[in-house]
């Protein structure tokens, strides 16, 4: 899909990135490990024409693809799939999305995933940034436990770091690698 003045909304989500979400010091990240890089895509996917072309670009990354459901972990994909949500309907294929918790609510219906979700969906997890790939592959532990088919999962950005061997037991498909995000890694 095109942006303004012929730019793909690829390139200016990938611009916003850099400009907004790409930090460069000494970070601690959710892995455990040490960074001297960090890649806050929260900070581009609550932005309003962030949360636009994510959305844009991520339906574009799922054409063709078969499935249900979109889901993820929270909180990484939570405006994502809100923002994917909205375009989907917008764009007349709309889809359910749920959000997959690290542990199961404490009160009310006390459920690990929110949303619809029927047992035996196709779904595709999504998350912000992947480092290892643990949040995506705990959240397809936890939809394949409701009986659902895992058919792909997506990152908007991978930090291509060593990643958990299990990961490629699935179709891995990353929107931007921290390479295209100008990151020199290795």
């Amino acid at each position: 899909m095109s942006g303004t003045g012929g730019t793909s909304d690829r390139e200016r989500l990938r611009n916003l990135l850099i400009e907004k979400s790409v930090r460069f010091g000494e970070f601690t990240l959710t892995s455990g490990r040490k960074s001297n890089h960090y890649i806050d895509a929260k900070q581009t996917t609550l932005d309003p024409l962030g949360a636009r072309l994510t959305a844009s670009v991520v339906l574009e990354r799922l054409e063709g693809v078969a499935f249900d459901a979109l889901g993820g972990p929270t909180l990484g994909a939570d405006p994502i799939l809100g923002a994917a949500a909205a375009e989907s309907h917008r764009r007349g294929r709309p889809f359910p999305v749920f959000i997959v918790r690290k542990e199961p609510k404490k009160h009310g219906a006390a459920r690990l995933i929110e949303g619809p979700l029927p047992p035996g969906a196709r779904v595709v997890l999504m998350d912000d940034v992947v480092t290892t790939g643990g949040s995506l592959l705990r959240a397809a532990r936890a939809v394949e436990e409701l009986g659902c088919t895992v058919v792909m999962l997506v990152s908007l950005v991978d930090r291509l770091e060593a990643k958990d061997p299990e990961l490629s037991r699935y179709r891995y498909d990353p929107v931007f690698t921290a390479a295209d995000l100008g990151i020199e890694t290795g």
